[in-house]
């Protein structure tokens, strides 16, 4: 039916009598169960995350350590670099911790992730020819001619991609300590990465052989042994490089 047969069938109704709305026998209104009211849906409780503040929690824990062993320790503990869980283990350090040199590189690759030691690839062994040519290794355990290596990164990246500034700011706090136990006499900076990290300088063409100055110590910018693996030519700059830190080391002016 359309809207005015309806309306006219009502009206014929009242017409004849029929204005109340009743069922054929009375109802007990009070016989009736009153439906139960429905329950209230429970609240819903946002307990809001909190965010930690990496780089505050590296420095705290940087901070409190007093030795080498400690520092490694809150390295290993650290849980807030989303590299770790990717990586099979930290990589801390290598060499002879009084040693007057101390090289920074960027972090490990696969077979530093394999060993736990930094540059122990074919870079690594490119790096230890080097130093030896100007009497200097990590084997050693004379101080006068040791080195001293360790990364910008404690853990390797996946399919050893760059690091990401924020993963170098987020490990700024530990190498700054370990290069307050270390003291050493003087940073190479290995890398673009490196230099990036202890500099805040990218462009290792320009940047290598130029002497300068982070965390209170002379910094001299190298290239990676793996960019002169990629580019052989480059090694003759990186021998100059080696020369000019050999020439530090004499004290020559």
């Amino acid at each position: 039916m359309g809207f005015w047969e309806m309306k006219a069938a009502l009206e014929w109704q009242i017409a004849m009598g029929a204005d109340e709305a009743i069922a054929e026998e009375a109802i007990d209104r009070y016989a009736v169960e009153t439906p139960a009211p429905k329950a209230k849906a429970a609240a819903v409780v946002i307990h809001q995350v909190e965010e930690v503040d990496g780089v505050a929690v590296a420095r705290a824990a940087a901070e409190a350590a007093s030795d080498l062993a400690g520092l490694e320790a809150a390295m290993a503990a650290f849980e807030h670099c989303d590299l770790k869980a990717g990586a099979r283990q930290l990589v801390f350090a290598d060499g002879q911790p009084r040693a007057r040199v101390m090289i920074v590189g960027e972090a490990p690759g696969r077979d530093e992730d394999l060993q736990g030691k930094p540059f122990v690839g074919r870079a690594g062994q490119l790096l230890d020819l080097m130093f030896q040519q100007i009497g200097l290794s990590r084997e050693t355990p004379d101080a006068e001619a040791g080195l001293y290596i360790t990364n910008v990164l404690p853990w390797r990246p996946p399919q050893n991609r760059d690091p990401e500034a924020a993963e170098m700011a987020m490990m700024m706090p530990f190498l700054r300590r370990h290069v307050e136990l270390v003291d050493p006499e003087i940073i190479v900076a290995m890398g673009n990465h490196a230099c990036d990290a202890l500099l805040g300088k990218k462009g290792i063409t320009k940047l290598r052989g130029n002497w300068s100055e982070a965390l209170g110590k002379p910094v001299l910018p190298m290239f990676h042994p793996a960019y002169l693996l990629r580019n052989p030519a480059a090694k003759r700059e990186a021998w100059a490089d080696l020369l000019s830190l050999k020439a530090r080391l004499r004290g020559d002016p």
